[in-house]
């Protein structure tokens, strides 16, 4: 038995990977043998000219996959006349109807299809000389129709699965393709917040040191412990971000987390800076609430110390409602007067400022950044909801 089922695979395999117009042409010499063999076995001798047209019903059958209801016509029209003038040599089986009638029932138009079913079964019931004969032809020709039809069927429910999964493919690599740009900006918004904040600290103490160093060594010591600290704290955060970036299969779930806990070290900086600084935190809220506010708070801070020129500034994160209020307010020269303010929606500002605005949304919160009380300073607020 398991040597058979070989034989059979072995064989389906080969057909299978036949040039459809050899299998068809295999195909249509068989129907011509069983025909031959028909007129050779009647009692009557026949002459010449009815063994060609035997012959003759299965000669197109090389192009029915291209031309089904041509390739049908071409065979019945014979099979016909051979009805007629010499009706005791119809084989059994017509082999070329049948398989012409499946290869239309498959591959038709709707029209050819119905109108080849009405004429199969009004030529069957004719063209048949018994009620016994009638019947078997039917259930040939007929079975053979339905069976093409099944066929048809099938076919177009894996062209469907085809185009679904192609579909669902497409889909996928476009999400995919979302999900690295989405991840790409977060690793961005964090890179910058990371070093824009140590910089822009490091920079300025370092400016200050060399003026301080001679009048004031102390200070002098304690501006270098600044940029030392600043240098240490981002060399441990982008530690944490290249970590993320070089662990297979890490997502963004494990992305460094700043709490608000950690707000006060960023707070002494920026006064080790020379920015007088009031600050009042309210340690609460989910992670993601959290980092999100540390941030916001974090490059209002460098912004202040970038282009501020503040003497004085005022940090207040505290729960509102079912929303944590962060306000940062400095006392600096504010926007330029052409700027006017920088609203949510239409900031023209530079990457910080989208950054704020990008983390409050991730948040489902929303961030206002403009001018202060009668034009003075420079105000950023943000409503970040404590729950979904």
């Amino acid at each position: 038995m398991e040597r058979t089922a070989r034989a059979r695979a072995w064989l389906m395999a080969r057909l299978a990977g036949l040039n459809p117009y050899v299998l068809d042409t295999l195909l249509a010499l068989f129907s011509i043998g069983v025909s031959l063999w028909a007129v050779y076995q009647d009692v009557e001798d026949w002459p010449w000219w009815v063994y060609l047209l035997a012959a003759s019903t299965a000669f197109a059958l090389p192009w029915r996959r291209r031309h089904p209801f041509g390739v049908l016509v071409a065979c019945i029209v014979p099979s016909s006349v051979l009805s007629v003038v010499a009706h005791s040599v119809m084989p059994q089986v017509q082999v070329v109807v049948v398989v012409a009638a499946y290869t239309l029932a498959d591959r038709g138009r709707d029209w050819q299809r119905w109108l080849v079913l009405v004429g199969l079964v009004v030529g069957n019931i004719v063209g048949t000389r018994s009620f016994n004969g009638a019947l078997f032809s039917l259930m040939v020709s007929v079975g053979a129709f339905v069976f093409g039809t099944l066929v048809r069927k099938l076919r177009r429910l894996a062209r469907a699965e085809a185009e679904r999964a192609h579909q669902v493919g497409l889909r996928a690599a476009s999400d995919a393709a979302r999900a690295v740009a989405e991840e790409r900006a977060r690793i961005a918004r964090e890179m910058h917040d990371i070093l824009a904040h140590a910089v822009s600290l490091m920079v300025i103490q370092a400016e200050a040191g060399p003026l301080v160093v001679r009048s004031d060594p102390d200070r002098a010591v304690r501006t270098f412990d600044t940029i030392a600290d600043s240098g240490r704290d981002a060399m441990v955060q982008l530690r944490r971000v290249l970590g993320v970036l070089k662990e297979e299969g890490a997502g963004p779930q494990l992305a460094p987390q700043p709490r608000l806990a950690e707000l006060p070290a960023v707070v002494e900086r920026v006064r080790a800076s020379g920015v007088r600084v009031d600050a009042r935190i309210e340690d609460c809220g989910p992670a993601d609430v959290q980092a999100a506010a540390y941030r916001i708070v974090q490059e209002a801070l460098t912004n202040v110390v970038k282009h501020a020129d503040a003497a004085h500034v005022t940090v207040r994160i505290a729960r509102a409602g079912g929303a944590l209020a962060v306000e940062v307010a400095d006392d600096g020269r504010g926007p330029a007067p052409a700027a006017g303010p920088e609203r949510v929606g239409g900031w023209s500002g530079g990457r910080g400022l989208v950054s704020i605005r990008e983390r409050a949304a991730a948040c489902g919160g929303t961030a206002t950044a403009g001018p202060g009380p009668q034009g003075r300073g420079f105000v950023v607020e943000a409503r970040l909801p404590l729950a979904a």
